[in-house]
Formats: C-alpha cells, sequence, structure tokens
C-alpha cells in the first residue's frame, strides 16, 4: 500500500486536533474528489514500518485526539488489509484516541452487508475504527457548511455502537 501524505496536526477531519493518513488508490473516481492524485494506487509513497513508526509517533502527544483514514480510498481491500494490522498496533498503544475513517462506500450495503460477508477480517479491521464518514462525494450535493464531510449524502456513523445495536446510529456534532 502507498500513502499520499501525512498529516500531524489537522483540525478538517474529525473532532480535535488529529493525525491524518491519506491512503492511495481509489476506484470511486468521484466528479469533484479533491485528492484526485490519490485515485492512483502507486501514487506516493510505501506505507513501511518506518512510516507507520512515525504516525505511532505523531499520535503520542496528549492533545492529539486520534487518527484520521482518509485518502483515496482506506477500504480498497488491497488498502484495509495493509492498515489492520498498523491499526490493532495503534489500538493497543493509544486505547483512549479515537479513530475516524473517511469512506466512499455505503455503510450497511457496502461494508456489512458485502464486505463483512466476504471477508471475514472485515470485522476485525471495524472493531479498530469508531467512526466512519461514508458514502461518494457527490458534487451536486456539495455543501460546505456540513462539518466533516462535503456533500449532503455523506453520513457520520458511530461504527461499535451501531454494530451493537445492530442498526446505524449517527454521531450527533452536538456532543
Amino acid at each position: 500500500m502507498n500513502y499520499s501524505e501525512i498529516k500531524n496536526c489537522d483540525i478538517a477531519n474529525g473532532p480535535g486536533v488529529r493525525v491524518t493518513l491519506f491512503v492511495s488508490g481509489c476506484t470511486h473516481h468521484c466528479e469533484g474528489c479533491f485528492n484526485e492524485m490519490t485515485w492512483d494506487f502507486t501514487y506516493g509513497n510505501p506505507f513501511d514500518e518506518a512510516v507507520q513508526e512515525r504516525l505511532l509517533n505523531d499520535l503520542a502527544p496528549d492533545y492529539i485526539a486520534g487518527l484520521t483514514l482518509l485518502g483515496g480510498e482506506p477500504l480498497e481491500y488491497a488498502n484495509w488489509r495493509e492498515l489492520l494490522p498498523f491499526l490493532k498496533r495503534v489500538r493497543e498503544c493509544y486505547p483512549q484516541k479515537n479513530v475516524w475513517c473517511y469512506t466512499g462506500y455505503r455503510f450497511e450495503e457496502d461494508i456489512l452487508n458485502r464486505f463483512c460477508v466476504m471477508w471475514e477480517d472485515m470485522r476485525e479491521f471495524l472493531s479498530c475504527i469508531d467512526v466512519i464518514v461514508d458514502g461518494e462525494f457527490i458534487l451536486a450535493q456539495k455543501d460546505i457548511s456540513l462539518q466533516f464531510r462535503g456533500s449532503a449524502n455523506q453520513r457520520i456513523i458511530l461504527v461499535q455502537e451501531s454494530l451493537q445495536r445492530g442498526e446505524t446510529v449517527l454521531w450527533d456534532e452536538e456532543t
């Protein structure tokens, strides 16, 4: 897996100050995508052990609220399979920090009803994620007033609560 960028002090992609990893590779190709160069799976640099150690170090300060994954598409098969061992390390080192993941895939239709059926360890991946922002970016529904998402169709989903209840639970931006 390759990545295109790391931001170690991001306030735009989730609450608080965050470390953000932009992975490379996306098959959605949304019209108006802000990060088209990351569609290419070979774009950027290898997500190797040194990069993972850097990210773990970047997550260490108390003022860092958590990690955000976006791209590209973190839930492309080649990407999430590479991210899973790293996310397990993040959870082990920083259980108090939250992990957000942006995906063009829909939570119920794609992730739960397709990916979790096709790939048994997708549930393990989900166990490492606190919040998923789902749905492709739709240029006609672009809304810059929305918090932490780009178009009105996208939802901010509390993953663990959704899995426990068996229904999709949305994040309340007032909390």
